[in-house]
């Protein structure tokens, strides 16, 4: 099963759900709730893309997120680390108006906006 397929099915367990779905050309999206509720699953997933990911670049649209809450921000900024762990680039685009006010607040909003 390769990394986005894993990442797939394991965001699909539980009431609310979150995925990353490959789109091509080191772009993925982000579909579900970014919250306490699918943190951890959300956190692994990103880990696992960023370490099994073809390319060093990477790029994470999240349009697709439905809910999120200051847990989603703790994982949107531990993707982050662990792409700068693996030597890779990841840039996270369109994210929650939720997200990016948290991140404003925290003074994280230029490290979600740069990525690493």
């Amino acid at each position: 099963m390769s990394a986005s397929q894993a990442a797939t099915a394991a965001g699909q367990r539980g009431a609310e759900t979150f995925g990353l779905v490959a789109a091509g050309d080191g772009r993925y999206t982000a579909a579900g709730s970014l919250t306490f509720a699918t943190a951890r699953r959300a956190r692994d997933l990103g880990v696992q893309l960023v370490s099994g990911a073809d390319g060093a670049a990477l790029e994470i649209d999240c349009a697709g997120i439905t809910a999120s809450d200051s847990a989603g921000l703790a994982v949107l900024i531990d993707w982050l680390a662990a792409a700068k762990r693996a030597g890779r680039t990841l840039r996270c685009t369109h994210l929650p108006p939720g997200v990016t006010a948290l991140a404003r607040i925290s003074d994280a909003e230029e490290l979600l906006d740069r990525g690493v």
